[in-house]
């Protein structure tokens, strides 16, 4: 057979954009000519590198409207909490002393403890904002929300939750609520943020998964005990927003991080 026979082992080496390709790599069509060939239904909206743009876009569009906020706090809580309740009432308070000490307000901007955390900055006369996520079973942004921005991507909105507040209040939840507050926990733990209080406001919610994290995963060596100085536990809407407004967090001597 004929060295010829297959043109694909043959091709000349050649470029596309960055990458150097040769044998059956190189034998592909040129990017302009995809671009502008390409016809029928746009299915290339569902391709990777689309997604990478709209991720972009996501991060874009979060970072331009949150710059000029000022000092936020992120407040986290269960979008099932009814209206009225003990934990919507201490939402609503949270939101106003916050909003009282000239703080922004940030939220998942749904129903339940974040509609509460975002009226009680409004009615404290705040900024009132809210990061809304795109689910299957989408309610919209809350009436209260006065700076809100929707998203595809979890991951883009969690970015603008830290990058933007100075520390968390976590109101009690589900599985958002507690995925948002770990993930904070990490991220003081491992530095990727500094100076970042949490505060978590209800005794008798939360204090049985504060047993658990030092009756398995600290008894098991998993976390060191210092971990549970990541979190502040308080009962009182007014001490939660004092602490998290007042409580810096800094090294330890061994490199971990502890509040003062």
């Amino acid at each position: 057979m004929s060295i010829n026979a297959d043109p694909a082992k043959n091709s000349q080496p050649r470029r596309k954009g960055p990458l150097e390709l040769r044998r059956k790599q190189a034998a592909v069509e040129m990017s302009d000519q995809h671009l502008l060939d390409t016809k029928g239904a746009g299915q290339f909206v569902h391709t990777d590198p689309w997604r990478v743009l709209r991720i972009q876009s996501e991060f874009v569009e979060g970072f331009g409207a949150l710059a000029d906020i000022g000092k936020a706090v992120s407040v986290f809580g269960s979008a099932r909490t009814k209206p009225g309740s003990t934990y919507y009432e201490m939402g609503v308070e949270v939101g106003r002393k916050l909003a009282e000490a000239g703080v922004a307000v940030i939220t998942g901007g749904g129903p339940g403890s974040m509609e509460a955390a975002n009226r009680g900055t409004v009615e404290g006369n705040g900024v009132s904002v809210g990061l809304g996520i795109e689910l299957p079973f989408e309610q919209g942004l809350n009436q209260w929300v006065d700076l809100g921005i929707n998203f595809r991507y979890f991951f883009a909105r969690k970015t603008m939750f830290v990058k933007y507040a100075q520390g968390f209040i976590v109101l009690p939840g589900g599985l958002g609520t507690l995925d948002e507050l770990f993930e904070a926990m990490v991220l003081v733990q491992t530095r990727k943020v500094t100076s970042f209080p949490i505060v978590l406001l209800g005794v008798d919610f939360w204090g049985p998964m504060i047993d658990w994290i030092r009756g398995t995963l600290v008894a098991e060596g998993m976390v060191s005990e210092k971990d549970l100085d990541l979190i502040q536990l308080v009962d009182d809407p007014a001490e939660a927003v004092d602490r998290v407004l007042h409580v810096a967090v800094t090294p330890s001597l061994n490199g971990e991080q502890r509040p003062e």
